[in-house]
């Protein structure tokens, strides 16, 4: 019952960093991705649509995407969503390839991404320290229903607690690490 607690609490914690590493993903950091689009919604047949479902995005350098509709005729509804996005991006577009240059970060919009890597961040940290709680609560109801005694709960609550300081760390690093590419030139 402790094992099944437990493993389930990692797999939980797991989720929550990769959760995290897939939002830091979207935040732009010194080099084009295609996931930077991700966000942007387009009106497809009245239908709010993500814009990897009717183009495709590739890199073409270091500091430009590509986006080749599916259908000719969305260039004009692409190229106004990327616009209306709030990614501070100028798309431009040659025939039916719209072509999505980044522009060089300014250090006040790197110090604007640095804050919402944190915000990510601390919501991975909020989202870890919670599936703590809820299984030191299980562990809990486990005491009470006398099917584990004090002393493996106490042991069971400590190796959760080092399970959830080493994923903190996990998050630490990956924080560091996203904080330190933001800041190259």
């Amino acid at each position: 019952m402790i094992n099944d607690v437990q493993k389930d609490a990692k797999e939980r914690m797991a989720k929550s960093i990769k959760s995290l590493e897939d939002d830091l993903i979207k935040l732009r950091a010194t080099r084009a991705h295609p996931s930077l689009l991700e966000s942007i919604l387009i009106n497809y047949y009245g239908n709010p649509t993500p814009l990897t479902q009717v183009a495709s995005v590739g890199v073409e350098g270091p500091l430009m995407l590509t986006v080749k509709p599916f259908e000719k005729k969305l260039v004009p509804e692409i190229e106004k969503a990327i616009r209306a996005g709030d990614l501070g991006l100028n798309p431009a577009t040659s025939g039916d390839v719209i072509r999505v240059p980044l522009p060089p970060l300014s250090e006040e919009r790197r110090k604007e991404l640095i804050k919402k890597v944190r915000a990510e961040g601390e919501n991975a940290k909020v989202a870890i320290r919670n599936i703590r709680r809820d299984s030191n609560q299980h562990l809990k109801e486990l005491l009470k229903s006398k099917s584990i005694s004090e002393d493996e709960q106490r042991k069971a609550e400590d190796a959760m607690q080092k399970l959830t300081d080493s994923y903190i760390h996990q998050i630490d690093e990956i924080l560091n690490k996203r904080e330190k590419d933001l800041m190259e030139i």
